[in-house]
């Protein structure tokens, strides 16, 4: 059955959209909703993500704080920054940032929460996984950045997921 219906609510839904976006019931309609409803999860299976099984979920809890206090923290820092600009501008780098990571689930939280985060961009990773490159706003020392960077995000991430 999940062969046939890799998400079936997905296909409920679908076939209940389909049905209500044309306001008409009869026999072609449905045919039709019931194609969609079967073509679209069954294409888009590949596109799904692996299962997560997270391993410690002190470690997930430690981290959503740690990024909600970021993102507050950055808000007020990147604004200040912006502020003042012109007495003190901003030094904006590309900063390549080597992974440690291989999950494809922790790779796309780590995406999410650098693009959630003030003054970092993630601009493109490597073909083999094996880092990242990273615009950020303002960056002094890009050593220390990509070590803190590494301990506050990477770290926890492959507690989770690894």
């Amino acid at each position: 059955m999940k062969r046939a219906l890799p998400a079936p609510l997905l296909s409920v839904a679908l076939f209940a959209l389909w049905l209500m976006l044309n306001a008409t019931v009869n026999a072609s309609q449905l045919l039709l909703a019931a194609l969609v409803a079967i073509a679209v999860p069954l294409l888009c299976a590949p596109l799904r993500p692996l299962p997560v099984r997270v391993r410690r979920p002190a470690a997930a809890f430690r981290l959503i704080a740690a990024v909600i206090h970021d993102v507050i923290a950055s808000n007020l820092e990147i604004g200040w920054r912006v502020l003042h600009a012109r007495t003190k501008p901003p030094r904006g780098a590309f900063v390549r940032i080597p992974l440690d990571l291989r999950d494809a689930n922790a790779l796309a939280t780590l995406a999410v929460i650098t693009t959630i985060v003030p003054g970092t961009v993630w601009c493109e990773l490597a073909l083999d996984r094996s880092a990242f490159l990273l615009h950020v706003f303002d960056v002094v020392d890009a050593p220390a950045f990509v070590a803190h960077f590494k301990q506050r995000y990477e770290q926890p991430l492959r507690e989770i997921f690894e």
